[in-house]
């Protein structure tokens, strides 16, 4: 993820901790669902834009190699992030599963 989704992820937190009072349930997920939304997207966005330049490189264009691994290791880094975030995830629910109520 890029430094902006992070920033509006602090954004966002913050305002929530102002009005927290004022927040509901369905409004705090529905705000959480679109930054995820659009933080995939933006995960998304980096491969595409590495995949692109990749093919223009292997057709013979224009474009400078160190342009092309700059945007492949921006591609790798964000969806290596993407990835432990998820099993961050996974082992939190599992952890709350194992609670005994």
């Amino acid at each position: 993820m890029e430094i902006n989704n992070l920033q509006q992820l602090h954004s966002i937190m913050k305002a929530n901790q102002a009005s927290s009072t004022d927040v509901k349930p369905y409004e705090a997920q529905d705000s959480f669902k679109k930054w995820l939304n659009e933080a995939l997207k933006s995960v998304n966005e980096t491969q595409v834009e590495s995949q692109v330049m990749t093919e223009r490189l292997a057709r013979g264009e224009d474009v400078n190699l160190h342009d092309v691994m700059i945007t492949a290791q921006k591609a790798s880094v964000t969806l290596q992030t993407t990835v432990e975030i998820r099993n961050k995830v996974i082992e939190a629910y599992q952890e709350v599963m194992r609670m005994q109520v």
